[in-house]
Order: structure tokens, then sequence, then C-alpha cells
């Protein structure tokens, strides 16, 4: 991977943790689940040394009273666990190599290493935990220069569909809404789990960014900076608007039939409280129809009312652009595929004359 506009303090460092996700070397974190769940290095496995409740008494312990009976609290927590630390090492994985990591001291993560190392397993300990993993993650994602072009369209161009024909094309994709567990509008919500933290996005978004050759072009699909509750860093919106856009042209009826086969089987109520959420856009009587044809199964006339809010949007952010270059492509009546293979020819074509 090849990096630019990044310090060579943060290239060195890049190595290291590039090194580290991408090594096939299973990554253990033994802090609380607590701090687990808030947001933690993509693929990690989770192997507590203490639960949160324990974690909690030790902090309180180490504060008001001090290191050393804030450490014997905690050897007696840990010492009637010690063979199920070893047993669920072993249900999670067959290696006997792992990566470990604590917060930032590194003494949860040492004392799991020295156990370990007594059944022959042989460790590496991520030097001052994931504080300092956390803390590289923002300084990269705010510097890093990608190749970015952005595939934009009205909602119900099926994009997502588009980017993942050109990802089985060899292209590079981000896949923006798959990370942030959301479709991106007021309906995004819908058919998806339920979305993480800011910080565990940005984490897989580091993840994903280090598996690619940022010496190439890269598709990312045209977003608002949130993806509902997940905003998108400050340095890849940069990049992202700073890009090329491609606009896809395709016809109304196209995109209501897309968005038709996506919601048709959906909860009607979970419409109806998307609906609710642009309501003020909509206005009271375009929300008081979409609501009775939701109720009486006539979507595409539901689907209609929304696309005529989101059109609108998606005109005023077009027309605002700072892209460095619009490049529009007229795609009605044609598959995903086809169109993914015309999107490479014309950006391939373009390149070659620039």
């Amino acid at each position: 991977m090849t990096v630019g506009n990044i310090s060579f303090i943060l290239m060195a460092v890049l190595k290291v943790y590039e090194n580290i996700i991408n090594s096939n070397i299973p990554i253990v974190d033994v802090r609380s689940p607590i701090e687990y769940h808030k947001a933690h290095i993509t693929h990690a496995y989770n192997v507590p040394l203490f639960s949160d409740t324990e974690r909690e008494i030790v902090g309180t312990i180490y504060k008001n009273e001090g290191k050393e009976k804030a450490v014997l609290q905690g050897l007696k927590f840990v010492g009637n666990k010690l063979d199920s630390y070893v047993d669920h090492i072993k249900k999670i994985t067959d290696s006997k190599k792992l990566i470990l990591h604590c917060w930032r001291g590194g003494k949860r993560s040492s004392s799991m290493a020295w156990l370990l190392e007594l059944f022959d397993y042989e460790i590496i300990i991520i030097q001052n935990g994931y504080k300092s993993y956390r803390n590289f993650v923002l300084k990269y994602l705010e510097s890093v220069n990608l190749n970015l072009i952005v595939l934009g369209g009205k909602t119900g161009s099926g994009k997502t569909v588009i980017l993942q024909e050109l990802k089985n094309r060899g292209e590079q994709v981000i896949d923006l809404e798959k990370l942030a567990n959301h479709k991106g509008s007021a309906f995004g919500w819908i058919g998806e789990t339920q979305q993480g933290s800011v910080e565990q996005f940005e984490n897989d978004l580091f993840f994903e960014i280090s598996k690619l050759d940022l010496t190439k072009r890269i598709w990312i699909e045209n977003e608002s900076r949130s993806i509902g509750k997940i905003y998108i860093p400050n340095g890849i919106w940069k990049n992202m608007n700073q890009a090329r856009l491609v606009h896809l042209d395709i016809d109304l009826s196209s995109r209501v039939e897309n968005l038709l086969s996506i919601y048709k089987t959906e909860n009607p109520e979970d419409l109806i409280k998307s609906f609710d959420k642009i309501k003020k856009k909509l206005g009271h009587e375009n929300f008081s129809k979409a609501v009775e044809f939701v109720e009486t199964g006539q979507l595409i006339s539901a689907i209609e009312i929304a696309l005529s809010y989101y059109d609108k949007c998606y005109n005023y952010d077009y027309n605002n652009s700072k892209n460095s270059q619009i490049l529009t492509y007229s795609a009605s009546n044609q598959t995903a595929k086809s169109i993914s293979e015309n999107l490479i020819e014309l950006i391939n074509n373009y390149s070659s004359h620039e």
C-alpha cells in the first residue's frame, strides 16, 4: 500500500498496524466488554480480563486507595478464572500465535500474555494498547490522500449494486453504507442491523483502506456527510468533495422499480416511521398521502412522493458540487453489470487523455 500526503512517522506507524491487522494472526482485546463494544480493532476477539463491574471496582480502588490495593483486588477477581481465559482462547482460535492489547498501560495484556505463555502461546503485545491504535487511525483518516471516483445519482439509481459489480470486475471499492449499516436516507435503517458507534465505523473504514492500493483508483458512493447517525471523517469527506464525480442519469420509473424491490417486503409501520422523519420536508398533505398509500399497499405512489423530496435534495447538492470534474452517464434500461462495464471504459478513456 502506498500513501500520499502522510508524514514519515505516520507511514512508519501505518506499516506496523498494516502488519498487525492484515497478518492473519488473531487479535485478542482483553479490555472489558463495555470498552470493546464501544469500539475495537476490526475483527479482534474480546477475551476480557475483567467484567465491566470488576473493571469499575478496580478503577475506583486505584483512584481512592492506590495502585497496590487495586492490583490486589484485581488478582482476587482473576484468580478463579485463569482456566476460563485459556478455554475461551481455544474456542475462538487454534492459532498458537496471538496479538494482545488492552487500553493503554499494558497491565491487563501483560497479565494475559504471562498466563498464555505458560501454555506455549507466542504473544505479541500492541505497545500502548488500543489508545495508540485509535490515535493513529484518527491521524491517518485525516491525512490520507485517496484517488477516489465518486459514484453519484439520484435516490434509487442502484449505486450500491453497481459498486458491487465494479468490485466483481477487479475495481477497488469502499462501500460506506455497508460499513455504516445504513442506506443513507431516512429509510436507510430499514432492513439493516443496528448501527455501531462513529468510532467503530472509523476503525472499520481504516481496515478497508489498509487493504487497498492507494496508487490506483477507488470507487465510492456519493453520500451526505452523515449516514444515519454515522459521520464520514473530515479527511475522507474532503477527498470525496475534491474527487471526480460520475453522475448516473437513470429515469424515474427505473428508480421507483429499484426501490420497490428493496422495500416491498418491509413492515409498513417502519416505512411510516421513516416518512415521519421527513414529514416537515414533505408537507402535511404529501405526508398524509404517503401514509395512506403505504397503509393501502400502494407503494409505488408512496415511493414517488419520497423521491419528489430526495430529488430536490440531490439536485441542490449536484448544482453546488465542489468536485473537480463531473461526468454524466446515461444508464437507463441497463443492467448493473453492463453499467459497471461501461463506467470502467468511460473512466479509462478519460484517464488516457489526461
